[in-house]
């Protein structure tokens, strides 16, 4: 039989799959939890949302206010990394609903005798909670209600504020009802703001036809801090296998001396667990941690669970492929693409337990032996989606610090399960969103919708994979825009270096997003030292980026109406509002371009508006709703610092 309760709760959010996932949060942020919580009657109810960390013993919790259609919201702020549950608690208040009802006959003129007597009962119930001058209150309210003699005093303290406030503060939970227990998973700052740059390190030596290594890597360092990026991811650093290895240009044959693709990982020299022996050893690699790391940067490694046809797995552990009829195995494919040099790993292997105990051990090798607290995860779509929630999960629940960012350029409903699993940050496409429209719906779907939940987005202009039609060829604008557009839409960004920066973006052939002369299978020397408009333009954005609270999350965005499909404007604020950004972006990167910008709500209250443009220095006075702008392709964008 169902427990005796008079409350519904329902409508409750924010919550995933009806609870099946956690909503995701960083230190220090809160939590609005709504719910539609009402009983049958008219009698007064009360709410809470109770919650707790899942290392404490004892819940907290907060009083639910109401606000319309039996809505009812209240917020609490998340103070530790790790798992918190929270749910919702209704009860039906019967000694305010004795207030309410006692004080409107008393306005009726009605003798309430009876009613002061059933009021001591209530009074005495809270006794017992109360502290010391509180019960002194209520004795004497006890001594009121039951004496004939001081019927007008108990009259009098019938309709005082004080008692309403005791009898909320200590409410007696008659029949409550409570709702399902939700989760929230609380990350550290990075994990919701970070700037990250990639290169090759094979590619960082000083030296022509040289292979880079650690220690070149190193010297780097500084470029990569001074232009104001917080993260170093690499490609996989591992051995590159020799079967099968893909030429330049994604040749089916390599030639001597080429050097392969990072991603065919495993050969003769060694796994997962081993660096390319061109790079330097493993004590390089820590060396390389730890600079970095005094330099305010953290190194990302690449996590790509896939085998070259000489990987020590594919002898050692041959039942974790799936092999076919004439003893070779199916290499990977994504049409057009072809990689004859990787060999998927078969997560459906009857020996799948060891398989993902293995691959877990991968992942916590370079943690525990190297301090390495954040994974660019490649082609995370292709493996099981439970897989995922599962490692992540085990990983999290020894090194909490440990971020996950899914490489997956794939249909919206597995991208967002990825985020669901577990996976702190996701690409976008943020890539393919060229317009005004494109931009502004994507954005919004973000930030507006569920979404907002749990997908963190991480958006990049550019990646060694995709060479997006956009920048194919494209002038110093059109860098400067999209980098722009993605290091102020959102509180993570990364960008592929130093080809984005070098506008190093000549096609493979019409029609297609790959790199001509990739550097996926060669490695270059570059001018590393070498500084244009664009390398000093992104340390400035990057620089605002760190200084501006506003700039360091990405939901709280309002998009402003322009008169100019080709200007894109919009005004962002942290959640106190305490830092409040405007900015004013052309689309356009070959012409001079007008419009009209109309200010938010949230601004034209407090007319005029004094703005400083942080890019240029230069300071204005917006007195109207709407305002005029023009950007040239020199410098297609405005980012105003706004003053109230």
């Amino acid at each position: 039989m169902q427990n005796q309760t008079r409350i519904v709760i329902e409508n409750l959010s924010p919550q995933i799959d009806g609870g099946a996932y956690y909503i995701k949060r960083i230190v220090g942020q809160t939590v609005t939890v709504s719910a539609d919580v009402f009983s049958d009657g008219h009698d007064i109810i009360e709410c809470c949302v109770k919650f707790k960390h899942e290392a404490d013993k004892k819940w907290e919790e907060v009083r639910m206010v109401p606000t319309e259609n039996e809505q009812w919201n209240a917020t609490f702020k998340v103070e530790k990394q790790g798992l918190y549950s929270y749910f919702v608690e209704g009860w039906v208040d019967y000694a305010l609903n004795w207030q309410h009802g006692t004080e409107r006959k008393i306005n009726d003129n009605q003798y309430v005798k009876s009613e002061l007597l059933e009021g001591a009962e209530y009074v005495k119930s809270v006794m017992k909670l109360a502290s010391n001058s509180e019960k002194e209150y209520l004795e004497k309210l006890d001594v009121y209600f039951t004496n004939e003699s001081d019927y007008d005093k108990a009259i009098q303290e019938v309709l005082s504020a004080e008692l309403h406030q005791i009898f909320k503060k200590y409410p007696i939970r008659f029949l409550e009802n409570k709702s399902k227990e939700l989760q929230v998973y609380v990350d550290r700052k990075k994990a919701l703001f970070s700037t990250w740059y990639e290169f090759f390190p094979r590619s960082a030596s000083s030296e022509e036809r040289k292979h880079g290594t650690f220690k070149d890597c190193e010297r780097l360092l500084p470029r990569v801090a001074s232009m104001g990026f917080d993260t170093l991811y690499f490609p996989p650093i591992h051995p590159i296998g020799e079967v099968n290895r893909k030429g330049k240009n994604n040749a089916t044959n390599a030639e001597p001396g080429d050097v392969g693709s990072p991603w065919g990982i495993g050969s003769q020299y060694g796994g997962h667990k081993s660096t390319h022996p061109e790079l330097g050893t493993i004590e390089d690699f820590k060396s390389l941690v730890k600079k970095a790391k005094e330099l305010g940067i953290e190194v990302a490694m690449d996590y790509a669970l896939q085998a070259a046809p000489d990987h020590p797995y594919v002898k050692d552990f041959p039942q974790w492929f799936k092999w076919r009829p004439d003893g070779t195995v199916q290499y990977a494919e994504n049409p057009p693409k072809k990689y004859q040099d990787i060999q998927p790993i078969y997560f459906e292997s009857s020996d799948w337990k060891n398989l993902w105990k293995e691959l877990l051990d991968v992942a916590l090798f370079w943690i525990e032996e190297c301090d390495v607290k954040i994974y660019r995860v490649d082609n995370p779509h292709t493996k099981p989606f439970f897989f995922w929630g599962w490692l992540i999960g085990e990983i999290k629940k020894k090194h909490p610090d440990v971020l996950f960012l899914a490489e997956a350029f794939t249909r919206p409903k597995i991208m967002n399960e990825l985020a669901k699993q577990g996976f702190t940050q996701s690409y976008t496409y943020f890539t393919w969103r060229n317009s005004k429209k494109e931009l502004t719906e994507y954005v919004k779907e973000l930030t507006q919708s569920e979404q907002k939940e749990f997908y963190r987005p991480n958006f990049w202009p550019n990646t060694p994979d995709i060479n997006p039609f956009a920048l194919q060829n494209g002038n110093e604008s059109i860098h400067l825009q999209k980098y722009f557009l993605a290091a102020t839409l959102s509180s993570s960004i990364g960008i592929y270096g130093p080809v984005f920066e070098y506008r190093i973006s000549t096609p493979m052939a019409p029609g297609r997003e790959e790199y001509l002369n990739s550097e996926k299978y060669e490695y270059f020397k570059w001018d590393w030292e070498k500084e244009n408009k664009i390398t000093k333009l992104i340390t400035r954005i990057n620089t605002f980026r760190k200084e501006r609270a506003s700039l360091q999350q990405t939901n709280n965005i309002v998009f402003c109406a322009t008169n100019n499909d080709q200007i894109l404007a919009y005004y962002k604020f942290d959640d106190g509002k305490q830092d409040e950004t405007l900015m004013v972006a052309s689309l356009d990167s070959n012409y001079t371009a007008q419009s009209m910008v109309l200010l938010p709500n949230e601004l034209l209250g407090n007319l005029p508006v004094h703005i400083t443009d942080l890019i240029t220095g230069n300071s204005y006075i917006w007195e109207n709703e709407w305002n005029y702008v023009e950007l040239s392709p020199d410098l297609p964008f405005h980012l105003f610092k706004i003053q109230r």
